[in-house]
């Protein structure tokens, strides 16, 4: 009987990974900005549009296309960058 290469049977053992750990989230949650906290605050004095600026700006749009729906995203974004090129001006 021959004998076996015991280098050749070790390369094809597959070796088994550590469990990943699981880390709890050190993270505080007021770091996260949400929408409705990006509602409360103050106006900015930058070059940046507040959150309610840019509401009233695409509401506007909105009112101004006759009020039809689907098209919000695009009154946002419109909205968001007609403000920030008003600012910097």
């Amino acid at each position: 009987m021959a004998k076996k290469n015991s280098t050749s049977t070790d390369a094809a053992t597959p070796r088994r990974r550590a469990p990943a750990r699981r880390t709890a989230n050190t993270e505080p949650a007021a770091a996260f900005d949400t929408a409705a906290d990006m509602g409360r605050t103050p106006s900015n004095t930058g070059s940046q549009p507040s959150y309610d600026e840019i509401a009233q700006a695409a509401y506007q749009r909105y009112l101004s296309r006759g009020g039809s729906d689907g098209r919000d995203f695009d009154d946002w974004i419109e909205a968001e960058r007609e403000l920030a090129k008003r600012n910097t001006r």
